[in-house]
């Protein structure tokens, strides 16, 4: 729990930017700040890539379900872990702040925000926020923790398997 103050930065950075863009932006709204980049303010009423976002309205509620779902057990697991597991315990808090944040859209707005838009040419990647951004990180550190954690599980084993020979 060392590094919950994340889920406080992740969520709080989030929400100040939404609120940024919704005060400062008309819904398509766009600006330039890079020649593939720009702020443009679009509103996401599904999950990653727009999924399911023309259902009518009760995939809000799924998606609320999964987010207090996931970050209720995502807590529950950052409490068992070790200190010494910071790159799971970091990714764990990334998720958390982020799938926070965006709940508080879901429930407040009803879809979430995003301004983050890259393109190349005519082709746009899917606008995003600073709240998916974290999710993406996190997803990203647990997936490499799981490598480096076998690798050093073998590691130490081998290391394990000397000593009792040499015994």
């Amino acid at each position: 729990m060392r590094l919950y103050w994340v889920v406080v930065l992740v969520f709080i950075a989030d929400q100040v930017s939404k609120q940024w863009v919704l005060a400062n932006f008309d819904l398509y709204e766009s600006v330039k700040l890079l020649p593939i980049f720009s702020f443009t303010y679009v509103r996401n009423y599904g999950a990653a890539f727009s999924f399911l976002s023309d259902a009518g309205g009760w995939q809000k509620w799924l998606f609320t379900f999964i987010a207090v779902g996931f970050s209720a057990l995502l807590t529950f697991w950052l409490r068992k872990q070790p200190r010494q597991m910071w790159r799971l315990n970091l990714a764990y808090t990334l998720v958390i702040g982020g799938a926070l944040g965006n709940l508080i859209d879901r429930l407040q707005h009803g879809y979430v925000v995003d301004f983050l838009d890259f393109y190349w040419d005519k082709s746009h990647f899917p606008a995003f926020n600073i709240a998916d951004s974290a999710i993406c990180v996190g997803a990203v550190l647990i997936i490499l923790d799981s490598f480096i954690s076998d690798r050093l599980e073998k590691q130490k084993k081998a290391q394990d398997e000397k000593s009792a020979a040499k015994e």
